[in-house]
């Protein structure tokens, strides 16, 4: 119990978790922490959220909005926010990530269900949460020459940078009012599947109103599983069948695609070099021949020129290796 932290067994007390039996579950890349807590027949999961690093009000605002639209959120049996405590619903092992893994030959069923889920989560009003608007947008693509650039050893036009981005963004930002909830981190490591098909949402307190694209992007363009681009297309194919897409939607799937994968591509390098987590150096390749892929686009042509002056061609050759 010395390596628990201060508080839990004090906050499962209260919870009416007394003497429950507790395992650590193995983290990297928060300051959050999980464990199984389990009392009997009773299991549950424990998220210790610690302030000033992690707030865990907003995993509670979404989770408790989701659950009342319908959709597959963990129920909190208790919560201590000030504390950064969260005790609730345990949805089992089958993690989408490692079921594809034991089961290659359902990966394409999976994706159906997973782009379902999201046709449904669009078809709601969205949720009360901020807008996903340009100054994120900017920031978030940003981290690419605040971390990746200098890690590379290059110096780069940073005004001309966010200029590419306004004028790529820009035509989007009118298409995506009044906006869908967009859950920011919608992939195979943080869907569950549960009994009878439906899927368990994870990991989504950062949860905005934005364009629908995006959390397609999250899903297909996965930084840490190769998607085939034939499953790709076609699970973009079946979103576009049933959902009320507008004719430039693959054009903001790109701009999105493109927005996103610089943002991993910085998060990334910060991991490795602020928090020295190397095992994301692996994943860089996979997500910049994915933003490479976008770029081809016209829509982001501004960004394209922008990267064809100021990142080597022997660089984006290599997937963004060289980092130091």
């Amino acid at each position: 119990m010395n390596s628990l932290p201060e508080g839990l067994v004090d906050f499962l007390a209260r919870s009416g978790w007394a003497d429950a039996a507790i395992d650590p579950i193995p983290g990297d890349a928060s300051f959050r922490r999980y464990f199984r807590v389990r009392s009997g027949d009773r299991k549950a999961m424990l998220m210790h959220a610690p302030p000033p690093h992690e707030d865990p009000g907003p995993f509670i605002h979404v989770a408790n909005w989701l659950s009342s639209s319908g959709l597959r959120a963990p129920e909190i049996y208790a919560a201590d926010p000030g504390d950064g405590w969260v005790l609730l619903e345990d949805f089992g092992n089958d993690r989408m990530r490692d079921w594809l893994d034991d089961h290659p030959d359902g990966e394409r069923d999976a994706y159906a269900a997973a782009i379902d889920t999201l046709i449904d989560l669009h078809a709601r009003p969205p949720g009360p949460f901020d807008p996903y608007d340009k100054a994120v947008y900017q920031r978030e693509a940003g981290l690419l020459i605040q971390w990746y650039c200098p890690a590379a050893g290059l110096a780069v036009d940073e005004a001309g940078y966010a200029a590419a981005w306004e004028e790529a963004l820009s035509p989007m930002l009118a298409r995506q009012q009044p906006g869908v909830t967009v859950l920011r981190d919608y992939h195979a490591e943080n869907i569950m599947l549960l009994d009878g098909g439906r899927q368990g949402l994870i990991d989504f307190q950062d949860a905005l109103v934005g364009h629908p694209a995006y959390d397609l992007v999250s899903l297909l363009q996965d930084a840490r599983r190769d998607v085939p681009i034939e499953l790709e297309r076609a699970m973009l194919d079946r979103y576009l069948a049933g959902a009320d897409a507008d004719p430039h939607f693959e054009a903001d799937y790109a701009r999105l695609g493109a927005q996103r994968n610089a943002k991993i591509v910085g998060i990334f390098t910060r991991l490795y070099k602020r928090d020295g987590k190397d095992r994301y150096l692996a994943m860089i390749p996979r997500v910049w021949a994915a933003m490479e892929r976008d770029l081809a686009h016209p829509a982001l042509a501004p960004v394209a020129s922008w990267f064809d002056v100021n990142i080597p061609d022997d660089l984006r050759a290599s997937g963004g290796g060289r980092i130091a």
